[in-house]
């Protein structure tokens, strides 16, 4: 894959997030941040309570320590709290078991919604290492997710093609558009990447069709179908690329990194 951040600036920082659960978001997170890191370094912040982006990655729960919550509430630096996986080149900062209760603790602090954006302003010179930097979020729209979105440059929606799906993705975008005119100027919506794929299923082709009529050249070409080597592979620890690396899984998001970073250069062409 051609390197679209050889004349390395500040890392893009993006924001999988889908207030729908069960949409392959975290799935998408991690398998997408595992094939960029075959030549790009890559940081994956866990903001979901649940922990599921840690847990694929081989981090088990009792193994994780301090991670997102020491961050956003305790104020620990970002620097200390950046571990590395079993993919080289790929860190992680893990969702740490406090994290559940930090929606509501974050409610009491001033400038509440900029605890992640000050909190990696002030890690600056270590996030220059990195050329992306993915912010897993949890399946709502509350202040954890609210806080990535400020603190994003894009936000990427995987999105499950089923009908409910239709309303999620009028709301999450409602969100960004709000967030854009408030808090973050720079935040754009980066891409749909369309999920759960069966191509034996009329609706999922009905609803492929309908999102790409609508966000047109914003939905990715590349499609994650299902397969049951995604739904295996985090019982092992491990993204799909590493679990299965030949099965459809694994090769449709290997598709979905090139395409990301032929996105990329055309983004920074353009800028």
């Amino acid at each position: 894959m051609p390197d679209p951040t050889s004349d390395r600036g500040p890392p893009r920082v993006l924001a999988f997030a889908n207030q729908k659960g069960g949409v392959g978001k975290t799935t998408t997170a991690i398998n997408l941040a595992t094939a960029l890191a075959a030549e790009h370094k890559v940081l994956l912040l866990d903001l979901d309570p649940q922990g599921n982006a840690s847990t694929g990655l081989g981090i088990s729960r009792e193994d994780r320590g301090a991670g997102t919550y020491a961050l956003l509430v305790a104020g620990r630096p970002l620097t200390e709290l950046i571990r590395p996986t079993a993919v080289p080149n790929l860190s992680i900062l893990p969702a740490d078991p406090d994290l559940a209760g930090a929606e509501i603790e974050l409610v009491t602090f001033e400038n509440r919604e900029r605890r992640l954006a000050t909190a990696m302003a002030a890690a600056r010179p270590t996030l220059a290492e990195f050329d992306f930097v993915f912010l897993d979020c949890p399946p709502s729209l509350g202040l954890l997710t609210l806080n990535a979105l400020v603190a994003a440059d894009g936000v990427i929606v995987p999105l499950q093609t089923e009908f409910f799906a239709l309303e999620g993705i009028s709301q999450i975008t409602r969100t960004i558009d709000r967030v854009r005119r408030a808090l973050n100027p720079r935040l754009q919506l980066d891409g749909i990447v369309l999920t759960m794929v069966d191509r034996r299923n009329n609706l999922s082709e009905l609803v492929a069709a309908d999102v790409r009529g609508f966000f047109k050249d914003k939905v990715f070409e590349t499609v994650i179908p299902r397969n049951v080597r995604i739904s295996e592979s985090p019982s092992h620890g491990l993204p799909v690329l590493l679990y299965d690396f030949r099965s459809p899984g694994a090769q449709a998001h290997l598709r979905l990194a090139a395409e990301f970073l032929k996105r990329e250069r055309s983004r920074r062409r353009a800028a």
